[in-house]
């Protein structure tokens, strides 16, 4: 193999060589965009749980008191537990 022969090829790897870094670079924007995306959204769901719960333990407090109310007036009311 002459030497202009070996530059050429050598030159031709290199070049595949770059762009496999570029697909490289290129993926790695793409799965840190990605993460950052999920992160937030995740961070969104989140909130949403939370401010969800808060609002299940406010309902469940009033049935609570409804209900304490409602027994504490036997002769206006009567509590029936459901089957």
């Amino acid at each position: 193999m002459d030497k202009d022969h070996l530059e050429i090829l050598l030159e031709d790897i290199r070049e595949k060589f770059d762009l496999v870094l570029e697909g490289h670079g290129t993926l790695h924007k793409e799965i840190r965009d990605t993460r950052e995306e999920l992160g937030e959204k995740i961070n969104l769901v989140d909130f949403k749980v939370e401010t969800l719960n808060s609002k299940i333990d406010a309902v469940a407090s009033d049935l609570a008191a409804h209900r304490r109310d409602t027994e504490a007036h036997p002769s206006v009311y009567k509590v029936k537990e459901g089957k």
